[in-house]
């Protein structure tokens, strides 16, 4: 066990005891990372070896993202109540047996039930990542550095997906896709056991709200299935669906307020700060995971890249972002404040988009789409820690867990439903231009064009809205406030030991 006691008595770890736990927690992270974009690129594969239709084929990604989703809120919860070690080792165990089994897949119920249990296992596992992340660094600066170590592995390890997907594809087959989180999780889960402290949690008599659990979950699984299938299942049917999810959200509520020992904290959605930095990130990563799923289609099917040219052809952006993330973003925020970070790389973003909505059907990869990959990259690298860093600063100690699991649940509906909008939207504007005579290339161009000046609009209302809710308090009277205007790292007297909210 590297955890040890600190000097005077301190119970914290050693610094090289955090650092090694923080590893062992980005591990964990990118393994399920990984799994939410290296299918992308090997669906065509896929639906090839076992006959999906297009219709059917949509189901190996929603399979994966219905559990995910609906799961993260009551598995954060239960992350602070049992204990986040447990649930952390708990779901590394799921998600590698969930992995085998999909590699092992040679038909198409095996493989949608193995990607459901592969999102049983990435719920449990991603959704007390953070809470455990900001226990382990309670101080400003050195949680800024670890935000940054833990956004960097993520976002790069989303773009390095789409790469592994087309090499390991393309290389083998589509099965080591999934065979290559064995021998990760193995690893990862050996490392957590040996490395990562034990917590006892708060018990179960402290939040086991059983009938809250069941409404919360339902609430957001049939969220995220009404926004993953909104495409094949029409307008009705999705807001039939959504009207549904409402009346269970309202129910879920109404009980919180009522429990005893409610699961859901209401008081969390008081913090202005974690409730907006949620509602921006929906729709960050609204426009930035559609990118990366059009994208790579855009690039096969436009400019007919194969499988590893496409990988290869996303490869700058892990490059950048993990360079960004680890040498300038903790920095940046720290001397210019979160806020203003965040503006910028959705700024950012926001350009690179609108770049490749007006990029030329017959244009070359270097200098139509390397650009706006690389502001895509720069804008994410910035924007991502920001915004973490802003959403965990409004939860208290004791909901950290709940914090980070309804922060990772906004970026799986905000993923969820950039893809099916984008992905609605490029398809019915092809659809339109081919039955009007036009070739099937540029149809398909200008069905990309339209998705991604789409994706354009929604980047630019996260940037409006983040500039609206996020904008720092300045009140010297509120003592809540005063520590916006100190130094990163000192707290105020007024306001010793909270964090902002």
């Amino acid at each position: 066990m590297l955890s040890r006691t600190g000097p005077a008595g301190s119970s914290a770890p050693r610094t090289y005891s955090r650092w090694a736990s923080l590893v062992v927690l980005c591990a964990g992270t990118l393994m399920t990372v990984l799994d939410g974009n290296i299918v992308t690129v090997a669906m065509p594969a896929v639906q090839s070896d076992l006959g999906f239709s297009a219709a059917s084929l949509a189901w190996v990604v929603n399979a994966y993202l219905i559990p995910f989703g609906g799961l993260l809120l009551l598995v954060g919860r239960l992350g602070d109540l049992l204990g986040r070690k447990r649930m952390f080792t708990a779901g590394l165990v799921v998600f590698t047996a969930a992995s085998v089994l999909c590699g092992i897949a040679d038909g198409q119920g095996t493989l949608i039930a193995a990607r459901a249990l592969q999102g049983v296992g990435g719920a449990m596992t991603s959704a007390v990542v953070l809470g455990m992340l900001v226990a382990l660094f309670p101080e400003p600066r050195e949680q800024g550095r670890a935000i940054a170590v833990f956004s960097a592995v993520g976002a790069a390890g989303g773009a390095l997906g789409t790469f592994l997907g087309g090499a390991l594809t393309q290389a083998l087959d589509w099965h080591w896709i999934f065979l290559i989180n064995l021998p990760i999780g193995v690893l990862a889960l050996v490392a957590a056991l040996r490395i990562l402290t034990p917590d006892k949690g708060a018990g179960l008599d402290a939040g086991a709200d059983y009938p809250g659990a069941v409404l919360v979950t339902g609430a957001l699984m049939l969220t995220v299935y009404a926004i993953v299938g909104a495409g094949q299942r029409g307008l009705g049917g999705t807001l039939a669906l959504g009207a549904l999810a409402l009346a269970l959200f309202t129910g879920f509520t109404v009980r919180q307020a009522r429990a005893a020992r409610p699961l859901l904290r209401l008081r969390l959605f008081r913090s202005r700060t974690l409730t907006s930095a949620n509602a921006v990130q929906i729709l960050m990563i609204a426009g930035m995971y559609g990118f990366q799923y059009i994208g790579a289609l855009y690039l096969q099917r436009v400019f007919g890249f194969s499988e590893l040219l496409t990988g290869t052809a996303f490869l700058p952006a892990p490059v950048a972002i993990g360079a960004l993330m680890l040498t300038l973003s903790a920095r940046t925020v720290a001397r210019f404040g979160p806020y203003r970070v965040l503006l910028g790389g959705l700024a950012l973003i926001t350009a690179g988009l609108a770049l490749l909505g007006r990029a030329p059907t017959e244009g070359a990869y270097i200098t139509d789409v390397l650009p706006a990959l690389l502001l895509l990259s720069a804008g994410f690298a910035a924007a991502m820690p920001a915004v973490t860093g802003l959403a965990m600063s409004g939860a208290r100690a004791e909901d950290a867990g709940l914090a980070s699991g309804l922060f990772n649940t906004t970026q799986v509906v905000g993923g969820s439903l950039g893809l099916a909008v984008l992905t609605t939207v490029a398809a019915s504007r092809t659809g339109r231009l081919t039955a009007a005579g036009e070739h099937v290339v540029a149809a398909t161009a200008d069905g990309y064009r339209l998705a991604f000046t789409v994706a354009t609009a929604v980047a630019a209302a996260a940037l409006i809205l983040a500039t609206a809710l996020l904008r720092p308090r300045r009140a010297l009277s509120d003592p809540a406030n005063v520590n916006s205007l100190l130094p990163n790292g000192y707290t105020s007297p007024l306001n010793s030991g909270r964090k902002l909210s």
